[in-house]
């Protein structure tokens, strides 16, 4: 699979999609709540099904999962070699919330680990993504700009989510550290703000799936940085039933 060719495709989905959930943004929105305990909402729903449609045509032979597709089981799953990950509204608390920092995550999947990652964030209609040369970009009113991971900053730049700084496992490592800046941020956009030098480190604790973290881990991964588990190795995917992802740390260049 190569990956060039699809991009000014996924550009060009991913603003029309993003246009769709924009018009949903700041209105009065029906909010569901799953199995899980997270929302959704019609913005959500609809940005799957417009995904999901555009990947299949695009490469009709490969596995879709979404993180609102009908459960598709472990049995099913681990025949996969290859597959797209996608979560097609990332950050729904903070579109509900109207923080403006939610995006949609498009990740392609070989090996269990991620080799291709696309993000594009609405309201700024800012978007991400890596090559087949193994580099990341970031696009921005038309101009293209290669994006470098910095060197670690003194003291450390963290970002961490909006909803996570009460999690006693985080304060606790946040101290080994000594001073440190803390910002907040949601969803994946954490990841391309490290990869673009603006902040340095994101550890993360709480709950979070395998469809929050492999775009922006390859795109953070392209630009110099690294996301690692506690074992300090890089994140595996679909290798179990569970789609929850370990604890685990992003970094700029180390």
């Amino acid at each position: 699979m190569t990956f060039d060719p699809l991009i000014p495709q996924l550009i060009t989905l991913t603003q029309k999609v993003g246009e769709m959930i924009m018009s949903h943004y700041k209105q009065s929105l029906i909010i569901q709540t799953k199995a899980d305990q997270t929302p959704l909402t019609i913005a959500d729903q609809k940005s799957h099904d417009l995904i999901v449609q555009a990947l299949s045509k695009l490469t009709p032979d490969t596995p879709i999962l979404s993180e609102e597709s009908e459960k598709i089981d472990f049995s099913t799953r681990s025949k996969w070699q290859e597959y797209w990950l996608v979560d097609p509204l990332d950050g729904t608390r903070d579109f509900i919330q109207q923080t403006g920092e939610f995006c949609i995550c498009i990740a392609y999947i070989k090996d269990h680990q991620p080799i291709f990652g696309f993000i594009y964030a609405p309201l700024s209609q800012i978007a991400y993504f890596t090559n087949d040369q193994l580099q990341a970009f970031k696009l921005q009113e038309n101009q293209t700009t290669l994006l470098q991971a910095s060197a670690k900053k003194n003291p450390l730049e963290v970002v961490i989510g909006r909803h996570s700084f009460d999690n006693q496992l985080l304060q606790s490592h946040l101290e080994k550290f000594g001073e440190v800046n803390i910002s907040h941020l949601g969803s994946a956009l954490k990841f391309c703000k490290i990869a673009e030098g603006a902040f340095d480190y994101y550890p993360r604790f709480g709950p979070c799936s395998e469809w929050d973290t492999a775009a922006g881990s390859c795109i953070l991964k392209a630009a110099g940085g690294c996301v690692v588990g506690e074992d300090n190795q890089p994140l595996r995917y679909n290798t179990t039933d569970s789609l929850i992802s370990p604890p685990f740390f992003a970094s700029g260049k180390t």
